[in-house]
């Protein structure tokens, strides 16, 4: 099977999975599934990729390891949160400006399944490197574990902060919050150099770099950033704001000034 064919048959299931994805936030009215099934998606076309790929084993076999384990945690992070509370304020937002047109929302699903595909690309240069370098996979390796110990420990400082009544209408600003407005966006991005190092020695290495620039577009300029803080100053306003002008957006560094 070719590459192009994979990836055709990557986006044929992706394509279900989301208009099944789709039918459940119709009945449900809470479109957060669709953060689930993409990271899902993502995270199982690495295992997909590295089974059909025909590169070195040992190349593919970490393809499908650190692929498969990272979207695994971050699914499961965004289901417990998306099981356990109402809609999200983005998506909420985006329900009352399309006026619960199904048809809008079908068309984001559809697109969502599409950006699935796009990030897939490293996985098919990884599956294809025909090279299994111990130096590359120990690269890899290491940014791999710190990028998803950060993001972990950025997602749980979140959710300890948000699940105190006390801080109710106030912005996060504990341990990675301090440094950085979106540690845990930071984090996502840092994660994809991991599969530019597998790729290393692929005919077909270019691509890798697929992940971590269209995911920097995405979280700077359309998706992450953008969304996130819109829906932050809607919630939070003034201490939002401050909290702007205080820390750095994306890469951690130290603040400006001291919070109050």
């Amino acid at each position: 099977m070719s590459a192009w064919q994979q990836l055709l048959l990557l986006w044929l299931l992706a394509a279900l999975m989301m208009t099944l994805g789709w039918q459940w936030q119709r009945r449900r009215a809470n479109a957060g599934i669709v953060d689930v099934l993409w990271a899902a998606g993502v995270g199982a076309s690495a295992v997909l990729l590295a089974l059909l790929g025909n590169g070195a084993p040992w190349t593919r076999v970490g393809l499908a390891l650190l692929g498969g384990v990272w979207g695994l945690r971050l699914a499961m992070h965004l289901w417990r949160r998306v099981r356990g509370e109402t809609e999200d304020g983005r998506y909420r937002n985006l329900r009352a400006h399309w006026q619960g047109a199904q048809w809008k929302f079908f068309a984001f699903f559809q697109f969502q399944a599409a950006l699935i595909v796009l990030f897939a690309l490293p996985f098919v240069a990884v599956a294809q490197n025909p090279q299994a370098s111990r130096l590359w996979l120990t690269v890899a390796g290491a940014i791999w574990l710190l990028s998803v110990l950060g993001e972990s420990i950025a997602d749980a400082q979140l959710e300890r902060f948000r699940n105190a009544p006390a801080n109710r209408g106030r912005t996060c600003r504990d341990g990675l919050w301090h440094y950085s407005r979106h540690p845990n966006y930071f984090f996502e991005w840092l994660h994809w150099f991991a599969y530019v190092c597998l790729a290393v020695g692929s005919p077909t290495a270019w691509l890798a770099w697929a992940g971590p620039v269209v995911m920097y577009v995405f979280l700077r300029w359309i998706s992450g950033v953008p969304y996130t803080e819109a829906q932050a100053l809607r919630s939070r306003g003034d201490d939002y704001r401050e909290y702007q002008g205080s820390t750095p957006m994306l890469i951690p560094w130290l603040p400006k000034r001291a919070d109050k």
